[in-house]
């Protein structure tokens, strides 16, 4: 299934895991915190994330939910329903432009909305994961290991978030909801060698490979 082709839309939580929020030094949401991402940042691994010039450039490794069929305010009990498959993504992010946004009230379009910032995985189907609220997520840059966590960390679970996402907008066949990242994320650079992999129960279930380059400077 392409849909990294066919979706319209990337939806990504915000501090969904306790120690990424207290390494952030954020405040706890008193919700489900979502914001999206164009599908013009989607990268297809393995390539190379090709990254702004001059930017504090952080990975964010994350579990996308698929989303399989079109739905509106849907109940967290009928939520896995919705789900077709599974990607591996990741949030890059400029962390610098980020912060400062987020001290204006401003949104955080620019620093999540790169070209090349939402490396994802093959499209995993839903027969392939037992349970998603179970899944090891880990990266590595240059062989050492950044962040290692289960999803059984997340604040706030699956069913909850495609419930809340789904009382905002209607989720819809190919849609991609990521859905946050532990703790761990860090600065990559221009040379940087990037794998990041899930798991469950031990067992490998996708792993994507990524060099790290400079994107050219914009000649205006």
């Amino acid at each position: 299934m392409d849909f990294a082709r066919r979706g319209k839309k990337i939806i990504a939580i915000g501090q969904n895991y306790w120690d990424h929020i207290k390494e952030l030094n954020a405040e706890v949401p008193e919700g489900v915190l979502f914001f999206l991402k164009p599908t013009t940042s989607y990268l297809k691994a393995p390539n190379t994330v090709l990254i702004p010039p001059g930017r504090n450039v952080h990975h964010e490794v994350e579990l996308g939910l698929v989303i399989g069929k079109t739905g509106r305010d849907i109940k967290p009990e009928d939520a896995l329903d919705y789900v077709s498959g599974y990607a591996l993504a990741l949030d890059i992010t400029a962390r610098d432009e980020q912060f400062a946004a987020s001290k204006k009230g401003l949104p955080w379009t620019v620093s999540k909305g790169y070209d090349h910032f939402t490396p994802i995985s093959e499209f995993i189907p839903k027969s392939k994961i037992a349970d998603p609220q179970n899944i090891q997520l880990w990266i590595k840059v240059n062989d050492t290991i950044r962040q290692n966590e289960n999803t059984d960390q997340m604040i706030f679970k699956i069913p909850t978030l495609i419930s809340e996402v789904s009382k905002v907008m209607t989720l819809e066949e190919n849609d991609l909801i990521i859905t946050g990242t532990p703790k761990g994320v860090g600065p990559i650079f221009e040379g940087d060698k990037i794998v990041a992999g899930m798991s469950e129960n031990g067992r490998d279930i996708t792993t994507i490979s990524l060099d790290v380059k400079e994107r050219p400077k914009a000649r205006f």
